[in-house]
Formats: structure tokens, C-alpha cells, sequence
């Protein structure tokens, strides 16, 4: 059976495995989630996956109760918690930001934070289970280095979704100071995973350094030019087949430069990309430009 069709084995075999629950049926079916493929990455219907990822979800979760210690399970459920999260619950929030429902952005900013968080918990959990110990001196931001150094390259993608989830979080619970204040954790683990692996996710943690870098002063060793680095080499390991990098590159450094040429030139030629040329990359590409949408409407907002 192909990879891409195993979500509708685990689908059908769902109900017999939450009811018998041997652990041996859930590790099967764990196996089949966890090697499922790229089929949402290339689908060209942003609201059928909406959809459809809730249910997939929960039954991993329904699964990890019976397999608590599955590294393979918490990975997925860390990194489609984050990834839904992110698409579809955070997107609405700055759409509803943009239109003046307050309300309505605050209430889904806040659940964005609680999936995050229980992205973060899971990728912690999985952390745990391969490195003894250190989710609890990340989480007291205590000893980084000689924490992370324990990480193998093999180990990038459970570190970077990780991260990427605790940052996540913060960004959308910044009235919650302790919160905040963990913020060294996730930007430590993102620097340890690009230095174990620049190529993950072709450039995903590179990524990540453009809003990061392009959010911080030049003081504090940040700035356009250092996050325009992380985005010329994330364009580079992707070979342009990915828009995230450009949205990310003028959300975060071209509104501080407030360079509103090029901040538009940049959204429309994002825009202006064939999704259909790059499949593997189709769905993530429909969501950045539904972002970039949302950007080009609020340009006056964002430049004086």
C-alpha cells in the first residue's frame, strides 16, 4: 500500500482499534499516520484539509493513549497540531484583526496559542523520550547549550516543530509574561537545529531566522540584513518553489524598513506564482498567498 493511502486505512481501522485497543493494532495503525505521505502537502483545497485534519488528529491522539511513548506518533501530532494551528486557526485571527472583529481575532488567537502548546507538549514528550531530561531544562531555559548539544541531526524535524510551536505560542500569549520568558528555549532549539541540518524542510529553520532576525534591532544582532541572509538561502535550498520565505521576508523586514515599493513588488510576485508547478509544495504555497492577500488589503496600515 502507498504511503499517501494509509490515513484511510488507519481511518477504517480507527474504530476497531479505540474500542479493542491492543497495543500491538495501535502501533500498527501509529505506523500508518506517521508514514502517511504527502497528500495534504499537495492538495490544492485548503478548507477540504481544514477539515479533514481534526479527525486525524484526534484519532492519533486517541491512539497515543494506548502507545504514550511512541516517538513517531508525537512527532506527527507536534508537527499537524503546529501546522494546523498555524493555516487555519491563526489566519483566521489577523483575517478577523483586519476587519475590525476583535472579538472574534482575540477568541481565535487564543485557541491558536492552546493548539500550539499542545504541539509544544508533544514535541517535548518526544524530546524526552529520545534525550532524558531535557525537556526540563528547556523549559527553565536552563543549560541550552550542553542540553542541545545531546540532539542528533536525525532528531531535526522533531526539534524544529517543536520550537516552532513554542514560538508560536508566545507570539499569540504575549500578555503572559512567563510565557514570554521562554522565549530563549525555542530560538536556542532553532539554532541548534540549523546547525544540524540547514536542509530540513528545505530551509524551514532558516525560515524561521527571517521573522526572527527581521523583528530584532541591529543592536541586538538582528536586523534586515541578517534576516535577508536567513531569506536568500531559504529561497536557495528551496529553489523557489516555496512563497513562504517572501511573505515572511517583507511581513518582517520590509514593513520595518517601511519600503512599501518593494513590500508590494514582493506580495504580487508571490501572488503571481504557478502553485500547480511546485505540488509538493502546493498547499503551503495556497496558504501563503492567502496570507499575502491579507497583507497587500492592510498596506496601509502597515506603512505611514
Amino acid at each position: 500500500m502507498k504511503p499517501r493511502k494509509n490515513r484511510l486505512l488507519v481511518a477504517a481501522m480507527a474504530p476497531l482499534l479505540l474500542l479493542g485497543c491492543a497495543t500491538t493494532g495501535a502501533k500498527i495503525a501509529a505506523g500508518a499516520f506517521t508514514s502517511s505521505g504527502d497528500t495534504f502537502a499537495r492538495d490544492d483545497d485548503p478548507q477540504l484539509v481544514r477539515d479533514a485534519v481534526p479527525f486525524a488528529l484526534k484519532t492519533m491522539e486517541s491512539l497515543l493513549a494506548t502507545i504514550p511513548d511512541d516517538v513517531g506518533l508525537l512527532r506527527t501530532l507536534t508537527s499537524d497540531f503546529t501546522q494546523y494551528g498555524y493555516a487555519f486557526v491563526q489566519q483566521d485571527a489577523d483575517i478577523a484583526e483586519l476587519e475590525g472583529r476583535t472579538a472574534e481575532a482575540r477568541a481565535d488567537r487564543d485557541r491558536a496559542r492552546k493548539l500550539f502548546l499542545r504541539a509544544r507538549d508533544y514535541g517535548l514528550r518526544g524530546l524526552d523520550e529520545l534525550y532524558p531530561g531535557i525537556s526540563f531544562r528547556l523549559r527553565a531555559a536552563r543549560d541550552l547549550g550542553p542540553a542541545l548539544d545531546r540532539v542528533k541531526k536525525k532528531d531535526a524535524d522533531l526539534l524544529y516543530w517543536t520550537a516552532a510551536a513554542w514560538a508560536l505560542a508566545i507570539s499569540d500569549g504575549k500578555s503572559d509574561m512567563q510565557l514570554v520568558s521562554e522565549l530563549p528555549a525555542p530560538v536556542a532549539m532553532m539554532r541548534r537545529g540549523l546547525a544540524l541540518d540547514e536542509t530540513f524542510g528545505q530551509g524551514a529553520f532558516h525560515e524561521f531566522f527571517i521573522t526572527y532576525e527581521g523583528g530584532r534591532s541591529v543592536a541586538d544582532g538582528g536586523g534586515p540584513a541578517v534576516a535577508r541572509k536567513h531569506f536568500e538561502r531559504a529561497m536557495e535550498l528551496s529553489g523557489g518553489k516555496k512563497v513562504g520565505p517572501r511573505v515572511a521576508w517583507a511581513e518582517a523586514s520590509l514593513v520595518q524598513e517601511q519600503d512599501r515599493a518593494a513590500f508590494e513588488a514582493e506580495l504580487r510576485e508571490v501572488l503571481a506564482f504557478d502553485v500547480d508547478s511546485a505540488p509538493e509544495y502546493r498547499l503551503a504555497n495556497l496558504i501563503a498567498q492567502r496570507r499575502a492577500r491579507v497583507l497587500l488589503a492592510r498596506v496601509d496600515d502597515l506603512f505611514a
